[in-house]
């Protein structure tokens, strides 16, 4: 395993890689239940892969911009395990995938005892909004930005005001979630203003070099690239990538982690972070997706990737 022999070939092959990939942007679309996310190029397919020593590897689309919508909850229950430690976490939200929707209510009203199954489920991640600490909301969202910022290596990272709006004017499956799990003293704190918080995270803007840097201090154990101080404890990353296995790629998990092999999370704007411990971070964007809400291409792309380079963690 040599790192540097690793970067020069995928330097070389990442381009045919992805053109092959961008064939397969055709059998999806954008998501449209937030109207602004329809509005994405289908045809675009971007990737870039950071390594442990800061090198970047770039194709394709990787400058466009896009929110990370799904994706932010991994860091979100981050920050929430560093704010109130693992019990007081999984008080609300449990350890296991669902098998269902993303955005179901199903299992809430029939598994005691009512918490979500999980946090990157959206009820699940909405319970974990409520728990960020903050005098106010818009303290709890600063304190929100200044740990992606940091984590992305970016000052300037904030939300994007014309999605967070389009997803709040339509979030009535989301509203039904938050307003079910108020009544089973799951969550925390005013409904409107924990989704509120919600939207705004899901709605941070990002690129593919956001994406890898943020999956590159995951694939060192919470460490920051450039300094090596630790930004999040190593058994929180842990929590992390194990429920990125289990269920980052929505009901799809199972078969990513079988042909993929990765630690992962997709968001429906069409980006996926996905990282090879100890020594890539990889962000990809296709908004082109499948019925499960997943790039068609970055699916594809990732897949081929993992099988040239052996980077299946099984």
């Amino acid at each position: 395993m040599n790192p540097k022999n690793d970067l020069n070939l995928i330097a070389d092959k990442l381009p045919e890689w992805l053109e092959e990939s961008r064939k397969y942007t055709v059998l999806g679309r954008p998501a449209s239940y937030i109207p602004e996310l329809a509005y994405a190029p289908a045809e675009a397919l971007g990737v870039t892969v950071m390594g442990a020593d800061g090198t970047e590897i770039t194709a394709g689309d990787c400058g466009l911009t896009f929110t990370m919508q799904s994706i932010s909850k991994v860091f979100t229950l981050l920050l929430a395990l560093m704010d109130h430690g693992e019990d007081g976490v999984f008080q609300k939200v449990g350890m296991e995938p669902t098998g269902d929707d993303f955005n179901s209510m199903l299992k809430l009203e029939l598994v005691p005892p009512g918490i979500p199954f999980n946090p990157l489920i959206n009820a699940g991640a909405i319970a974990i909004s409520s728990l960020i600490h903050g005098v106010s909301p818009s303290d709890k969202l600063s304190r929100i930005l200044a740990f992606f910022r940091e984590v992305s290596g970016d000052p300037d990272l904030t939300y994007n005001e014309a999605v967070y709006a389009s997803e709040s004017a339509h979030a009535h499956r989301n509203r039904s979630l938050a307003y079910f799990l108020k009544d089973n003293h799951v969550l925390d704190g005013d409904v409107e203003e924990v989704l509120d918080l919600y939207f705004k995270h899901c709605s941070i803007e990002v690129t593919c070099r956001h994406l890898a840097r943020m999956a590159l201090v995951l694939a060192l154990n919470g460490k920051d690239p450039v300094s090596g101080r630790e930004l999040i404890p190593k058994r929180y990353v842990a929590i992390a990538k194990t429920f990125m296995i289990t269920c980052g790629m929505y009901n799809a998990s199972g078969e990513f982690a079988i042909k993929v092999g990765m630690p992962a999370k997709s968001g429906v704007a069409g980006g996926i972070l996905a990282l090879v411990p100890g020594r890539f971070g990889v962000g990809v964007i296709g908004p082109a997706l499948n019925h499960k809400g997943n790039s068609t291409a970055g699916v594809h792309l990732l897949q081929t990737m993992s099988e040239a380079m052996d980077w299946s963690i099984f």
